[in-house]
């Protein structure tokens, strides 16, 4: 059984092997505090399903969040309009080719929303993880602009979907679906999307406990894939 009232525990900068916590022995959502944001400590929080969320004036804050939204690739939900958006119009895609571009689109103040949580240092320490081929993404050009796209971390055969952005309609979406089709091909088993919205609702996502998510995690994370993000599937048969 659980212990009620177990507090987040507070890692110290120094320690970058420091355990986190088993996010099942904490009290809510929010199972760890402080740290830093290397390259090992991000790699050790998502091993164990756990990733880093926080404000510009907050410390460091790590979140495992109960329930857990996810989507299967094969469950991906191609809506009729997407279909006809992604025969009917002008659209390029690549994998890996702009990072960079990437998390600066996600990072873009949004109509109606505070502040980002993709400071610089989240920029600098995920551009640190896509060096180390950990970190990857999605984007979705037209007339070689870039209007979409998302990024996340990968890790056996789990995709930590980290943020996604659209300055076109349907380019997210778009992205999504061109993610989910590859990690399919490619044999992972789950997208990790954190929380629910009602866009990933609309698109396949659904909400598991997190003991769930974490058991998956624990078999996908060590899984063997064919992963090649140098290499682009066609469209043909996407949509």
């Amino acid at each position: 059984m659980r212990p009620e009232g177990v507090r987040p525990v507070l890692l110290q900068c120094h320690d970058r092997s420091a355990p986190f916590p088993d996010p099942e022995q904490a009290d809510g959502n929010l199972v760890a505090i402080g740290g830093d944001l290397s390259r090992e400590r991000l790699l050790l929080a998502y091993a164990h399903g756990i990733f880093p969320w926080f404000g510009e004036e907050d410390p460091i804050l790590w979140w495992s969040p109960d329930p857990r939204g996810i989507l299967e690739p094969p469950a991906i939900h191609v809506s009729r309009s997407l279909r006809k958006s992604a025969r009917n119009r002008d659209w390029q895609y690549r994998m890996d080719s702009n990072f960079a571009g990437v998390i600066d689109a996600c990072a873009a103040p949004r109509p109606g929303q505070g502040d980002t949580w993709i400071t610089p240092a989240v920029r600098a320490a995920y551009l640190d993880l896509f060096a180390a081929g950990a970190a990857h993404s999605i984007e979705v050009y037209q007339q070689d602009r870039l209007v979409g796209g998302l990024y996340g971390v990968a890790l056996g055969g789990l995709f930590f979907g980290e943020s996604m952005f659209s300055r076109v309609p349907d380019a997210s979406r778009l992205a999504l679906v061109l993610l989910a089709r590859h990690l399919q091909h490619w044999g992972f088993g789950l997208i990790d999307t954190q929380f629910i919205t009602p866009h990933l609702q609309s698109m396949g996502a659904r909400e598991i406990p997190r003991r769930d998510f974490l058991r998956a995690l624990a078999d996908l994370r060590t899984q063997h894939t064919q992963a090649d993000w140098n290499i682009s599937l066609p469209l043909t048969g996407m949509f």
